[in-house]
């Protein structure tokens, strides 16, 4: 598609809805939506959708003749929780190949797709393609904005194929030289996954793989009291849609390569060390790229006081969790006093931190440096705060759990105990300062994660349970 015909595109806005879309939208929604892995709100119903926004990228009739590729924000309404808004790009084809079957949405009855079926476009070769060069030029596309970096190379022949690895959101890789990653559930402003990366990348780090080109949702008619639905953003920070980064061919994902050392009772403290100096490494470039702040001890409170709440709701929702409650309080506790003065650990800062650290987030190239990946925190926390400032150790503090799962599938505690203390010798000799050496924090961090886990695996694994509940048990009793 020429750049020229990128600029005809008609947009369709939440102001000015294509007549019906939504209509025929609607029971197909209902239909696909909870099927979808990354969709948040599984095993409630449904209430109604509101269309945020639509892009036509591609009009039926056009270029590609009948098919047609519409980009959709749409809210979605549950009983007990907010609104989601969820990010689709929809293929329209009066013929669906038997290999997008699995894709389709169904056959719209109604509006200006009737007759047609919709299916999810990523999956489509075709439509995957089109999207990446939408991708190669800057400009805007209705209520959309495409960014590419100056230094961007698009070499010939970069088949498109979807990632099979489970995430929340989807990613598109193209050849063995990008990937796309497409945020599903969106909220307002940048997504940290493209905020951090950028502000590494433009650090000089070799620690992480650097965006290339990305796209956004921009508020199209500038007036901050409109009700955005959580798609657009009244003037302020665009909408990270779609972040395009560097793909690592060859690389072993760490977690992979964690269980094929614990089935072995192997020797990965080198691996775990060296992952310990990239982390502290980022840590670094992080903060030398954005405002590093000294915690004072009301920050601390509060930090405590949010550490205890979600103890209680986890103690609450999962009863095993219960016994170790009381014991837990204390390190929740313990962090509240350090601002009455340095203490032990130190003077408490916060700064920006990858915000969800675990093995599975980490890659080891070929030539056997780790990459840290998915800059994007926790998709379940709200993107405010996954954007705050944190201390260095929640960071660690997350390692150090996946080292306790990786261990805990072959009950090899020692293996985890090596490899943490590894891991924490390798950020110290970067960092200059030992993760160990501050007991308050580090048990702190690692009780909260550990907390976090309990109630997902309640909810989503119970077979899961009992590796965060053994850590509840040894740090119920840490000193």
């Amino acid at each position: 598609m020429s750049d020229s015909s990128w600029t005809r595109v008609p947009a369709v806005t939440g102001r000015d809805l294509v007549p019906g879309l939504l209509r025929s939208l609607d029971p197909l929604l209902r239909r696909w939506l909870p099927r979808q892995r990354w969709f948040a709100g599984k095993g409630l119903p449904i209430g109604d959708f509101r269309l945020a926004a639509a892009t036509e990228l591609v009009p039926p009739g056009g270029r590609l003749g009948p098919l047609g590729l519409l980009h959709v924000l749409v809210d979605v309404e549950q009983p007990g929780r907010p609104p989601d808004c969820y990010q689709l790009l929809l293929g329209a084809h009066p013929l669906l190949p038997s290999a997008l079957v699995r894709a389709a949405l169904g056959p719209a009855v109604g509006g200006p797709y009737d007759g047609l079926t919709l299916y999810d476009a990523p999956h489509d070769p075709r439509m995957a393609a089109l999207l990446l060069e939408r991708l190669k030029l800057p400009g805007t596309s209705g209520g959309l904005r495409f960014t590419t970096e100056p230094t961007a190379e698009f070499p010939p022949g970069l088949t498109p194929r979807v990632s099979t690895a489970e995430q929340s959101n989807t990613s598109v890789v193209y050849g063995d030289r990008y990937i796309l990653k497409l945020f599903r559930r969106v909220s307002p402003g940048a997504n940290p996954d493209l905020e951090l990366s950028r502000a590494l990348a433009r650090a000089g780090s070799q620690r992480v793989a650097e965006p290339v080109a990305w796209f956004e949702a921009l508020d199209t008619d500038g007036d901050p009291d409109r009700d955005t639905g959580g798609a657009t953003t009244g003037g302020r920070e665009p909408t990270t849609l779609g972040v395009l980064q560097r793909f690592l061919p060859g690389s072993a994902d760490g977690w992979a390569l964690a269980l094929a050392s614990v089935a072995e009772d192997g020797d990965f403290r080198a691996e775990a060390a060296a992952l310990g100096r990239a982390t502290a490494e980022v840590h670094q470039a992080l903060a030398a790229a954005l405002p590093v702040h000294r915690l004072d001890g009301r920050a601390l409170e509060r930090i405590a006081a949010a550490m205890t709440r979600r103890l209680e709701e986890a103690a609450a929702e999962v009863p095993a969790v219960r016994p170790f409650a009381g014991a837990l309080r204390l390190a929740f506790d313990d962090l509240a006093k350090l601002g009455a003065g340095t203490g032990s650990d130190g003077v408490v800062t916060a700064q920006r931190v990858h915000g969800d650290l675990h093995l599975g987030q980490t890659l080891r190239g070929p030539d056997g440096a780790w990459v840290l990946i998915d800059f994007e925190g926790e998709p379940a926390r709200p993107l405010a705060e996954r954007r705050r400032p944190a201390p260095p150790v929640q960071d660690v503090a997350g390692m150090l759990r996946s080292f306790d799962y990786a261990a805990h599938h072959s009950g090899n505690g020692p293996w985890a105990a090596r490899h943490r203390d590894a891991y924490c010798a390798g950020y110290a000799g970067v960092a200059g300062l030992d993760p160990r050496e501050q007991p308050v924090l580090i048990r702190a961090f690692e009780t909260d994660k550990a907390v976090y886990e309990a109630r997902y695996e309640a909810r989503h694994r119970p077979a899961w349970l009992p590796i965060p509940l053994s850590a509840l048990a040894r740090l119920s009793t840490t000193p």
